[in-house]
């Protein structure tokens, strides 16, 4: 099957094509970047033994006003309610149409949930790319902040469901 690790230089990213343009560009021109100015920590699915890049996800520290979020949510919070987000997830067209997206965003999903044990944060935000990735991130309990494309749910409704798996 597929190997999550960390990106790093040993990495082929030169065939990744995910359909998304941005996507694809962000991988290949910004990730290695970000990771060394620390700014997002980016993973890569590749097959055992090999280089070449199938799919990826970014996260990075984040935080939400708490004016942003649903009263229930933010009280007792800090103005801002410490998050991570989910900055990027693609799939490779060689994968997609398999059911594996929602692997993926397990994988990423359970880096947070374990994360989240050494540093403390309440939500997962999602930063979707468009409709048809914010409609994916709604099938998997995210909620839309109004009016956009960015979407959140709670770290404990994460663990939850990861738990029933």
């Amino acid at each position: 099957m597929y190997v999550a690790q960390p990106l790093g230089q040993e990495h082929n990213l030169e065939d990744f094509d995910c359909g998304k343009e941005e996507l694809g560009d962000w991988l290949k021109q910004f990730a290695s970047h970000a990771q060394a100015m620390k700014t997002a920590r980016t993973f890569v699915w590749t097959e055992e033994g090999e280089a070449n890049v199938l799919a990826y996800y970014s996260i990075a520290g984040h935080a939400i006003e708490r004016a942003q979020v649903p009263p229930k949510i933010g009280r007792g919070s800090p103005e801002q309610v410490p998050a991570v987000i989910l900055a990027r997830l693609a799939l490779d067209r060689r994968l997609q149409g398999q059911g594996l997206g929602s692997r993926l965003l397990v994988d990423a999903l359970d880096r947070m949930v374990r994360a989240s044990k050494e540093v403390a944060f309440r939500l997962v935000v999602v930063d979707a790319i468009d409709e048809e990735a914010a409609q994916f991130y709604e099938k998997y309990g995210f909620r839309r902040f109004p009016g956009e494309t960015k979407l959140f749910r709670k770290l404990s409704d994460i663990e939850r469901d990861l738990r029933d798996l």
